[in-house]
């Protein structure tokens, strides 16, 4: 952006739900309690990965990880909408629309490429089980978990950089609740040709392109579970296969609609809804699909849960 705009516009003002009067305030209470139940539940699903050898697994790895960006990614785009309505003032400093657009972003493109390599470790461990040991270590985990971070943090700056860098003429009313970037895109008076051709590269590689390889991975996986003889194995194997495709048709189906959705389609307001379920309902149900649909989980709970009773007991107790 060049220094007039950057002198002009030192805050953005967000409409938010405003056309909505008689339901902002349910809308408010729905995004307060998605908030604190996908922190509660992240938080959960990261202690017992931590404190139960049991899960110390690439899949318990990359699950912890998951929940690092739900967190994240619910804290940069539900906390500043919820400190508005609190504080009545729907405005945000140039800078903070930045990082948030940032932090939204890269959390999102960290989450496409995590999904795709759970599917891939679901595929070793199902299809390969002997060599799973071997193919899925610990150095190798860390360094593909890394590599989704850093793909994700990169693809995150790009964008930014490149729509933030454009003149925005003055304009700095956000029809949004949050700085979407999209929403921050029709403020822009000049070309966006060469901006949304990055946006849609990068979407392209995110979305469609690690589909495709979730879907190859089940494609083998599920042929792989038809042909396990027992029944308590093949029950397992679909149960944790499941919880990760309903994460994934979640995600990838609100994601879609939102960033590779016809250019004809306008509407602002159904971009809208479409975040709160992006960005609010996704990141908490994920901890809630994976407890209630893993035996493991829902054990590791309980003993830690089990544990800090009796803890608290004792402390009580030597009172």
């Amino acid at each position: 952006m060049d220094k007039t705009n950057a002198t002009v516009i030192s805050n953005f003002i967000f409409l938010g739900f405003t056309y909505y009067p008689q339901i902002e305030v349910i809308i408010f209470v729905l995004c307060l309690l998605m908030y604190l139940i996908t922190l509660l539940g992240n938080i959960i699903l990261i202690s017992v990965s931590v404190l139960d050898s049991h899960l110390h697994t690439p899949m318990y790895f990359f699950l912890s990880n998951l929940s690092c960006l739900d967190i994240w990614y619910t804290a940069s785009a539900l906390t500043p909408m919820l400190t508005n309505f609190i504080s009545g003032k729907n405005t945000i400093s140039f800078s903070g629309c930045a990082s948030q657009m940032y932090f939204s972003l890269a959390m999102g493109s960290t989450e496409c490429v995590l999904l795709s390599v759970m599917a891939y470790d679901r595929y070793v461990a199902i299809c390969n089980p002997l060599r799973y040991p071997i193919i899925m270590n610990k150095k190798i985990c860390v360094q593909i978990a890394a590599g989704s971070w850093v793909t994700g943090s990169f693809t995150a700056l790009v964008e930014t950089v490149s729509v933030l860098q454009l003149s925005l003429c003055g304009r700095s009313v956000i029809n949004h609740f949050t700085c979407e970037i999209l929403a921050v895109l029709k403020l822009v008076c000049v070309d966006t040709s060469k901006v949304q051709l990055i946006m849609l590269v990068i979407s392209v590689l995110l979305l469609p392109m690690p589909m495709l390889l979730i879907c190859i991975s089940y494609a083998f996986i599920l042929s792989s579970i038809l042909r396990i003889s027992s029944l308590d194995g093949r029950s397992k194997a679909f149960s944790t296969c499941a919880a990760h495709l309903s994460v994934v048709v979640l995600f990838y189906g609100t994601a879609l609609s939102m960033y590779l959705k016809p250019s004809t389609i306008h509407s602002q307001e159904v971009d809208k809804f479409i975040a709160l379920v992006y960005a609010g309902l996704t990141p908490m149900l994920n901890p809630i699909i994976y407890s209630l649909r893993n035996r493991d989980v829902k054990v590791a709970v309980k003993k830690l849960l089990v544990r800090n009773s009796v803890c608290a007991l004792s402390v009580f107790s030597s009172k």
